[in-house]
């Protein structure tokens, strides 16, 4: 046992206490000598005169008697007020007449310890209370009494640190954040260029994309205290110690500067102020005006740097964001298909990967996944691969880890009937069909019967490339593939079932998006209905009103019924057309159970693509251009010379090639024959860009 940690703890005052107490019973005689039994005083008395009597004692002052028989016996009785001089005159009678040999009369005197011990009691419990807490308040920072002092972790120079080379797959933040290293590192070369060093950087993005990797990185590069501490430590049920811990956390920071300060999930204390159902001056109010203030009377030359994240930066509140507290805000998004391919490099290091492991294709495959899901894909290959007692992973474990993670463990032990499995082939098999038929759907990959996670099966279609805009056509095939399993349930089967629960509720929801959101319908037009705000709780919805008529929300509510009809008819007009290739896919299912895109393709050779959807006009007035968009000078390298004439000659006003040097001219935006310069007669350069429409994709 740590002996100093003993003497400065709350035992040492405990076994005090008890101590105490045990000196307190043995002078007072409590809990001493044998316990005499109570009976009546007439008991007492026949006792006495059958003179089995040794000794008898009256206690005047507690109008009591006990008396010793010759046995060793003790015996108690108490008399009513006025009976005392009537039991001692008894008393002498039975010693005259030779029943009793003798009897005291005790008048208790306290003892004078006893009485000075009792008066200064409460005194000493007051003192032993101070001295505890006095004790508490000298410990570390887990000590009662800290609680208003700062939880955050300090990592050192000392700590394994981490640097931008563990990072992979957000190059423009990193980039970003070079800079703040710079400032701690060498101030004085922005300082003389007038350059005020940013006060904060507010990392923003999904959950899993690297934002404390980030911070951590940061310090680590520096080489500077790192002060680690999560949102939610400020706030605790004592009003005022969120705010305590902030002027201690600052003054900590300060004190060690150049410094970083990282506040992870700052949105739960930095929330939008009188937002919610509660609203009021809270304490997570407090803290968050502290923060402000501290922020606010950051010194240009004290070297610290506040860096927070969040999943929810649309939450925050104003004061927080504005410049001069946060300067920088840097977007940490889902990486692309080159980003994954980095993330997955640095998390293969260490690790016996096979030779014919592809990171490319595992890159590809796992669109849209953040940087932990890739950790969690490659630490479930090395788990599978080491359960199998294997010494590498190869290509194969690799996938079924991807699988894993997206869908969940293979559920071997579920036993399905086979008039069951039949329907799920038949199911994913009208994902699969209708998705491979139309031109804008995801290339099929994967194809299982077999139950995972909480699915019965399941069809995965992985894109060619990672995209960041969606047409119109696309959603459209979208809502197809959704409901091809709907559709061949009702052609096979002539019912539909459950399990397409969940694609009747994806298909549902990009569908109303596609009205409500994103005007894609000729019947309402380019208008967006409603704010938006999924998240009532923040309590900015609660007093408006809905923002459209009765009439338009049952338009809304046709639009979508039709889209999803429209869709339904036309996934169901080609699992008709090719019925044999679906009976075809289903027997390969149940035989093999997972069916591989190159397996996939082969039972789908007698498939033809459909043609593309017709141009939208809208509301019919607006018909789209005959002229096709301009080739870029990339796309016209790869044609021939004949073709090149005549995509040049309609190429823009100027009939742009890409062969032309870039001059003063173009940059004033004209030829010098007076026409408008730049890319495609725009006037612009090459590198600016005319649409701003991507800004909101």
């Amino acid at each position: 046992m740590n002996l100093k940690r003993f003497y400065r703890g709350p035992w040492l005052w405990f076994l005090a206490i008890g101590l105490l107490m045990i000196l307190v019973f043995q002078l007072t005689g409590l809990g001493s000598g044998q316990e005499p039994e109570k009976v009546d005083s007439s008991r007492v008395f026949d006792i006495i005169s059958q003179d089995d009597v040794d000794n008898a004692k009256l206690i005047d002052k507690e109008q009591r008697i006990e008396v010793t028989t010759t046995d060793g016996d003790v015996y108690e009785a108490n008399w009513v007020a006025g009976q005392g001089d009537q039991i001692a005159q008894r008393l002498e009678d039975l010693q005259e007449n030779g029943n009793l040999s003798s009897y005291d009369i005790e008048v208790p005197q306290d003892s004078m310890f006893v009485s000075l011990l009792f008066s200064f009691l409460p005194l000493i419990i007051i003192i032993a209370i101070f001295l505890f807490i006095m004790n508490q308040m000298q410990g570390g920072g887990g000590r009662v009494m800290n609680f208003g002092k700062s939880k955050a972790k300090l990592i050192t120079k000392d700590t394994p640190k981490s640097t931008f080379t563990d990072v992979a797959g957000a190059d423009e933040a990193i980039e970003e954040l070079h800079e703040i290293k710079d400032f701690l590192q060498n101030p004085s070369k922005f300082q003389s260029m007038g350059a005020k060093i940013p006060k904060g950087v507010l990392l923003f993005g999904p959950p899993g994309t690297g934002k404390t990797l980030l911070a951590r990185a940061v310090a680590g590069e520096a080489g500077v205290p790192f002060y680690s501490i999560s949102g939610s430590d400020f706030v605790e049920m004592f009003v005022g110690v969120g705010a305590s811990r902030v002027r201690d956390l600052f003054e900590q920071a300060k004190a060690n500067a150049p410094a970083i300060i990282f506040v992870d999930e700052i949105d739960a204390v930095g929330r939008h102020r009188g937002a919610g159902m509660g609203g009021g001056h809270d304490e997570r109010e407090q803290t968050l005006n502290q923060m402000l203030v501290e922020m606010d009377g950051f010194d240009i030359k004290s070297g610290v740097i506040l860096i927070a994240a969040t999943n929810r930066p649309d939450i925050l509140d104003p004061a927080l964001l504005r410049p001069g507290r946060f300067d920088r805000q840097i977007v940490v998004d889902r990486p692309d298909m080159e980003g994954r391919k980095g993330i997955l490099k640095v998390h293969a290091q260490g690790k016996p990967m096979g030779d014919d492991v592809d990171l490319g294709v595992i890159a590809r495959r796992t669109s849209g996944m953040t940087g932990a899901d890739l950790s969690n894909v490659v630490n479930e290959g090395a788990l599978l691969s080491a359960r199998a007692g294997r010494n590498v992973i190869d290509m194969e474990t690799m996938e079924e880890a991807i699988d894993r993670v997206m869908a969940g463990p293979e559920r071997k032990t579920r036993v399905m009937a086979d008039a069951e499995k039949k329907m799920i082939a038949y199911h994913e098999g009208g994902h699969a069909l209708v998705g491979h038929a139309l031109p804008h759907a995801d290339p099929v990959h994967k194809i299982t019967i077999l139950p995972r996670g909480r699915a019965l099966g399941y069809t995965m279609s992985v894109p060619m490339e990672d995209k960041f805009l969606t047409s119109r056509s696309e959603m459209m095939d979208q809502l197809a593939m959704m409901l091809g399993g709907r559709a061949a349930e009702e052609l096979v089967f002539h019912e539909p079932t459950t399990g397409a629960g969940n694609d009747i509720d994806k298909a549902t929801s990009l569908a109303r998006n596609m009205v409500t959101e994103y005007g894609m319908s000729e019947r309402l037009g380019a208008r967006k209905f409603g704010s938006g705000n999924t998240e009532p709780f923040l309590g900015r919805e609660m007093s408006h009103a809905r923002e459209y008529s009765e009439e338009i929300a049952s338009v809304i509510d046709e639009e979508v019924r039709r889209l999803i009809e429209s869709a339904h008819d036309e996934a169901w007009e080609i699992l008709t057309e090719y019925r044999a290739v679906l009976d075809d896919l289903v027997l390969h299912l149940l035989d093999k159970e997972t069916l591989s895109r190159e397996e996939v393709l082969e039972i789908f050779a007698p498939v033809a693509t459909r043609p593309s959807r017709g141009s939208y006009t809208g509301y019919g007035k607006r018909q789209p251009s005959s002229q096709p968009p301009v080739k870029t000078p990339k796309e016209m390298a790869v044609l021939g010379a004949r073709d090149l004439d005549e995509v040049s000659s309609g190429n823009g006003q100027g009939g742009y090639s890409g062969g032309e040097p870039w001059d003063e001219s173009d940059r004033r935006g004209e030829h010098e024959d007076g026409s408008p310069g730049g890319v495609n007669g725009s006037g612009r350069r090459p590198d600016e860009s005319g649409d701003d429409s991507g800004d909101q994709a």
